[in-house]
């Protein structure tokens, strides 16, 4: 199996409400591809680098997408995005920041360090559905990435 053959992704979220929000809006949107969570920073690390809780995961199968929130508890979005993108086995894997955050500094931040894109969460839930689906669409229909 390459990176290639897998079709996951990884919400790194730690707000419940947004997991089920985005949970549903992949169900609504017909994205059926597989979601694990990873309800922190450390959490997410761990999956990526096939440690703890993940040690047993093959590491040749990396995320489709990874979508991230900024604000994490153990390990902050911006720090998870450092490791991703200075990580040579990681560097090409899509990174969407998908948060709450308007704060320039935290825009200019994430792009510095490499993000492929960064989404402002829509507070009205038929907006959230839609930039979801729009996400989908583009990351795991539309998007080619290098072989």
């Amino acid at each position: 199996m390459s990176e290639y053959d897998c079709e996951d992704i990884l919400l790194v979220e730690d707000n419940p409400t947004d997991i089920e929000l985005t949970m549903r809006a992949f169900r609504k949107n017909n994205l059926a591809n597989p979601v694990i969570v990873a309800e922190d920073g450390s959490a997410a690390l761990d999956y990526l680098f096939c440690r703890g809780d993940y040690a047993g995961r093959n590491p040749a199968c990396l995320p489709k997408v990874i979508l991230l929130d900024l604000k994490l508890p153990k390990v902050d979005g911006l720090e998870v995005l450092k490791v991703i993108k200075g990580e040579e086995r990681l560097r090409m894997t899509p990174v969407v920041v998908l948060t709450s955050s308007r704060e320039e500094q935290d825009i200019v931040a994430s792009y510095h360090l490499g993000v492929n894109s960064y989404i402002v969460k829509p507070i009205n839930f038929d907006k959230f559905v839609d930039a979801v689906c729009q996400l989908g669409l583009y990351w795991l229909v539309l998007n080619q990435c290098p072989r």
